[in-house]
This record gives structure tokens, C-alpha cells and sequence, in this order.
């Protein structure tokens, strides 16, 4: 089905603001343009804004595609080839993944306080213990390496010291080896946990107190949040092409 004049401005426009085309976004167009044109504007408003620079938007795109709790496939590529593009070391990106791989942690700090609290109330547990010399090193060791502590640590490192000290070593790599500024690193954090398929509270707030001690403004990190709320399009992107499909078309 050829495209009507109005769709193929609209296209050219889609191309000249994300820089991108593909069968997803031509299947939208084909099936609903306002509704693309509605999407263009509303995932438009970062690349207007221009608080974050284009390759650090890519980074949260990223992060945010390659989350253990979104992992949308052609996202991803979209978004690796957009940073090559604009002169992303295959490096940086590793570095991105690497930030981005933290977020099985949280299975622990969640379920922590939670088995922490079931201890306490069937009398198993009265409060914390004293750490020993080893908890005290690795406590010193991730501050060390992270730039900060917090206190919902605690009790992982308390009753598991041995994998809070390899989580250490594990997320500790991007910081020791990593080119990525502080800022960037605590941005990719904000990314995945912001994002509709996280939403770790806990950990967002950290990590904005984190990058605005990096020297983060509001406006960026309004950016990065900004791109992460667009990740509801993938309904669409992944279900049009089907729709037209099995429609026929």
C-alpha cells in the first residue's frame, strides 16, 4: 500500500527527529498516523530539550532496552548502532551493559528485609549482629569502589557476607576499569529503575542523590526519566507488524 502524502511527511519527519525508520514504525504509520505522530512529539521532547547529549540519550536507551526486566531485542540494536553512529566506543557501550547487569541484585534487596522481617517475627532473629573484621573490609571495600553506602546493605552483608563481597567485585568492574564519568554510570542506574518494567524505588532515589552529588542537574535527570517512559511504544512496535500480518496486509 503506497503512503498518502501526509504519511510520507510524517515519515520523513520521524526520520529527521530519531533518526531511525524500520518495519515497526511503517506499520504504525500504516495503521494509525495520528497515533505515530502522537508518539513522534511525545518521545521527541528530550531530542528538543538537548539537556543530555545524543550519545549519553543512546546509553539510556540501552540501558533500558537491555534490562533483564525489558529486553526488547530490537531496541537494542537500534540504539548500539545509533551510539556507534555517533561515536560510542564499543568499550562504553560494554560499560553500559555492565551497570546495566546490577540489576539482578535487587532480587536481594527486596527479599532481605523481607526474610529479615519473617525472622523477626517468629522470634528467630532479635537484631542485627556485630560485624566481623571480614564484613568491615568488604563494607570498606564496596564504599571503596561505589562511592557510597547504604543501609539497606546492611543486612545482606550481615547474613551473607560472601555474596555481597562477589556482588562487590562483580559490580565494582565498570567503576574500576570503566571510562564512563560517575555521572553517566549513576544516569544508567536512574534509566532501569525508573523504567515501567522495574520500578525499584529504593534504588532510584539513591542513584538520583548519587548523580546529583556527581553534579547532575534536574533537567538531566528529568531527561533520562523522560526516555525511559517511552518504553510503552513496544506494545506497538512489536504488535502492529503482527496485526497487519495476520490482517493480510
Amino acid at each position: 500500500m503506497a503512503l498518502t502524502a501526509e504519511q510520507q511527511q510524517l515519515k520523513d519527519e520521524f526520520i529527521a527527529v530519531r533518526g531511525t525508520w524500520g518495519d515497526s514504525w511503517e506499520a504504525i504509520l500504516k495503521l494509525d498516523p495520528g497515533f505515530l505522530k502522537a508518539y513522534l512529539e511525545f518521545s521527541a521532547v528530550p531530542w528538543r530539550k538537548n539537556h543530555l547529549d545524543d550519545k549519553t540519550k543512546e546509553f539510556m536507551y540501552i540501558a533500558i532496552d537491555a534490562a533483564a526486566t525489558h529486553l526488547y531485542e530490537p531496541g537494542i540494536r537500534q540504539h548500539i548502532k545509533a551510539a556507534l553512529a555517533l561515536g560510542a566506543t564499543k568499550q562504553e557501550i560494554m560499560e553500559v551493559l555492565e551497570c546495566t547487569a546490577t540489576l539482578g541484585i535487587h532480587a536481594m534487596n527486596i527479599g532481605v528485609p523481607i526474610l529479615v522481617e519473617v525472622l523477626e517475627e517468629k522470634g528467630l532473629r532479635t537484631g542485627p549482629a556485630e560485624l566481623t573484621a571480614y564484613q568491615e573490609e568488604v563494607k570498606a571495600e564496596f564504599t571503596r569502589s561505589r562511592g557510597y553506602w547504604h543501609s539497606f546493605w546492611d543486612e545482606m552483608l550481615e547474613l551473607d557476607p560472601e555474596i555481597f563481597a562477589t556482588y562487590t567485585d562483580f559490580s565494582s568492574v565498570p567503576w574500576r576499569t570503566g571510562t564512563l564519568s560517575p555521572k553517566v554510570r549513576e544516569f544508567i542506574y536512574i534509566a532501569f529503575d525508573t523504567a515501567a518494567t522495574h520500578l525499584y524505588v529504593k534504588g532510584l532515589k539513591l542513584h538520583i542523590e548519587n548523580a546529583i552529588g556527581y553534579g547532575a542537574t534536574p533537567q538531566e535527570i528529568l531527561e533520562v526519566m523522560e526516555i525511559a517512559s517511552v518504553i510503552g511504544i513496544h506494545a506497538v512496535t512489536t504488535a502492529a507488524p503482527i496485526l497487519l500480518e495476520e490482517a493480510g496486509e
